[in-house]
């Protein structure tokens, strides 16, 4: 996945790093864009209108990757890997697309039972959701090993079972971004998931101009200059991480209505003129209370 992971556990069973490493391995063999023979680079090479049949991991994060863009008017979007390569943060170099597409990329793809297929050329991506739900994974597979005390980590998204030996929660301080002076913020992971999104860790230049990873499937572009991280508590890691893609790309007015109709717990940093603005939703601001 491009990055790096953790766990700090509580009398771990001498087989458990080894368990974490193969759950991993099969993610990314199923999921990984990078990686030539994935289930989902097979996917996206199939040719358009042809069915194949989804190994049962990615049909999980498909799903729920859908039900989010239904959810969000499409600002999150599963299918939108032929945008991330076209603006370099995908593993294929192509032709740059004009600033606005016609449709959806989303809308694309159909599902029917454990069988999906794609009615245009359009090419899945799930770098703004598969992170949190290898999360969820590791966080099974140890359940399943008899460890009950846990924090885990896979590049910034977290989750946190039981206590430590202390008997204190597993407290979290969530990374504030460069450069903005903002409170920490200090939260208690204790059966519950963090996942934050940012334009300060993937991100790349052209000219002047600063492009965040982060493409704004309605526009075809990397989202305009501004919201420097977004962070969301969760139950599942998996929609932690879909939401805090989801909440970015809308930005602070729509994103966070969302998350507040939702009641979701959510902060957005927002970069202005004269430093860091923040937004909390409610539910956030109950759960600090």
């Amino acid at each position: 996945m491009g990055t790096s992971w953790s766990a700090m556990l509580v009398d771990p069973p001498a087989n458990c790093q080894a368990a974490i490493e193969d759950g991993l391995a099969r993610i990314i063999d199923q999921m990984s864009n990078w990686e030539a023979d994935s289930a989902i680079s097979r996917f996206n090479r199939t040719p358009v209108g042809d069915w194949m049949t989804l190994p049962p991991d990615m049909l999980t994060v498909l799903r729920a990757g859908l039900d989010m863009a239904r959810l969000s008017n499409g600002a999150f979007d599963p299918a939108i890997g032929t945008l991330v390569d076209q603006w370099g943060f995908g593993p294929a170099a192509r032709p740059r697309p004009a600033p606005l597409i016609d449709s959806a990329p989303w809308q694309a793809i159909e599902l029917d039972g454990d069988k999906a297929r794609r009615i245009a050329h359009v090419a899945l991506d799930f770098s703004g959701i598969a992170k949190g739900f290898a999360v969820d994974a590791m966080a099974a597979g140890l359940r399943a090993l008899g460890v009950a005390n846990f924090l885990i980590e896979i590049g910034g998204e977290l989750r946190g079972d039981g206590v430590k030996p202390d008997m204190q929660p597993w407290w979290v301080d969530v990374e504030p971004p460069p450069g903005l002076a903002i409170p920490v913020l200090r939260i208690a992971l204790c059966g519950l998931s963090v996942a934050t999104s940012g334009d300060y860790r993937r991100f790349r230049t052209e000219g002047d101009a600063r492009l965040s990873h982060s493409i704004d499937p309605a526009r075809g572009t990397p989202i305009p200059q501004g919201v420097a991280s977004v962070t969301v508590l969760h139950e599942h890691a998996m929609l932690a991480d879909a939401w805090a893609t989801t909440i970015t790309v809308m930005g602070p007015a729509r994103g966070m209505a969302l998350a507040t109709r939702h009641a979701l717990p959510a902060r957005l940093v927002l970069r202005t003129d004269d430093g860091a603005q923040e937004y909390m939703t409610p539910a956030l601001t109950r759960m600090l209370e």
